[in-house]
């Protein structure tokens, strides 16, 4: 595994404990994920460190899940799953956001790349975090190239961090460390406000990979990151 393990604090956040506590250092953060749950299973505590020091996140949800619901069709399916996301998003003290996508049939090209591209820009983002571009859901992997996509089209004016998804994400090679031992209620929580996406099966395994790589940082528990090969220079990394 490449990457230098970290003490008592991540690169990520020493970077982020130097720009203070102010309204003129508050940070802008996005996060895409696939799909409803996504986000707050591997960057949920990422998400509640940076709410609970003042700084605005917005989840990005490609689809709303529509068609994640044993034994239903995909309208109360996605009615349902969006409702989830709301739930969740409150309880990490971020915002939902719906790009638009349909569940299972993700589509990029230029009229999809371009509706991103402006979401993104409308955000002003100091830091985006997307899926892995090698994980095994295809939707996954569209969130990664649409995300990597708008990354290019701004000039790398923010950092664009991946996360891993238990399950979901192979191959993934950490350089930065988040702990999340103090907010890991917070993230559980947000992960079982997902009620319909089995949590009793699926938070366990996310578990086992936070303590993981909490082990490799020297922490209880950590969410583990790979920074885009040119984002290395952005201010919230070292």
């Amino acid at each position: 595994m490449r990457g230098s393990v970290v003490s008592r604090r991540t690169a990520l956040w020493g970077a982020a404990a130097v720009l203070g506590s102010g309204a003129e250092s508050r940070l802008r953060v996005v996060v895409v994920g696939g799909h409803p749950g996504d986000p707050e299973y591997g960057c949920g505590g990422t998400i509640a460190r940076y709410t609970g020091a003042g700084h605005v996140v917005t989840v990005a949800y490609l689809n709303r899940g529509e068609r994640g619901c044993a034994g239903q069709s995909e309208a109360p399916c996605g009615e349902l799953r969006t409702a989830e996301a709301g739930r969740a998003c409150a309880i990490l003290k971020a915002r939902a956001a719906f790009v638009g996508q349909k569940d299972g049939e993700a589509v990029v090209d230029d009229p999809h790349y371009r509706q991103f591209d402006e979401l993104i820009a409308a955000e002003r983002p100091d830091v985006v975090f997307t899926h892995w571009p090698m994980d095994r859901h295809r939707d996954h992997r569209a969130a990664a190239a649409l995300a990597q996509d708008a990354w290019v089209r701004a000039e790398g004016r923010f950092a664009l961090m991946y996360y891993e998804v238990a399950e979901d994400t192979v191959g993934f090679r950490p350089d930065d460390y988040v702990d999340i031992t103090g907010v890991e209620s917070a993230r559980r929580a947000a992960c079982y406000a997902h009620a319909s996406q089995r949590p009793d099966h699926y938070y366990p395994a996310q578990t086992a990979i936070t303590r993981w790589r909490g082990e490799q940082s020297g922490h209880a528990q950590a969410e583990a990151f790979a920074r885009h090969a040119r984002a290395v220079g952005a201010r919230l990394l070292p």
